[in-house]
């Protein structure tokens, strides 16, 4: 049942939450003013086209767009976990400090003590990801 409703839904599912994703982020850089550092910049570079692709596909039916979608999403929730490890474990940020800009270890939130805006990328990522794993041919 909720193998056929994924299946059913998930790429509309996946759109909606890139689509959330990349509004946060245009809401966290020019609503909150949050610069964002560069390790910010390639996760946007990862999740932006998202919205774009997966639009493109929910309002086409193209369930093959997976095979683009999907390394868009793994690499960049790897950046995102890489960013939220120099955010939260000591000594992860000297491995490659931001050289210019906003340090990337810099938390603008950081909510119930482990919500940070990486995390949220990274939980997008994720949730994309898995939702099209669920996504089959017709």
């Amino acid at each position: 049942m909720m193998r056929l409703f994924f299946n059913r839904y998930g790429l509309y599912a996946a759109w909606l939450v890139s689509l959330t994703a990349t509004l946060g982020s245009l809401y966290f850089s020019e609503i909150r003013e949050f610069v964002p550092c560069e390790l910010c910049w390639v996760q946007r570079i990862f999740m932006y086209p998202l919205t774009f692709l997966l639009g493109m596909a929910v309002f086409t039916d193209d369930r093959a767009v997976k095979k683009y979608v999907l390394p868009l999403a793994i690499v960049g929730g790897s950046v995102s976990f890489y960013h939220y490890l120099v955010q939260k474990v000591p000594g992860f940020a000297d491995i490659k400090p931001c050289v210019q800009g906003v340090p990337c270890n810099v938390q603008y939130i950081n909510w119930f003590g482990f919500v940070t805006i990486p995390f949220l990328a990274l939980t997008a990522f994720t949730i994309i990801t898995l939702l099209l794993l669920f996504v089959k041919k017709r």
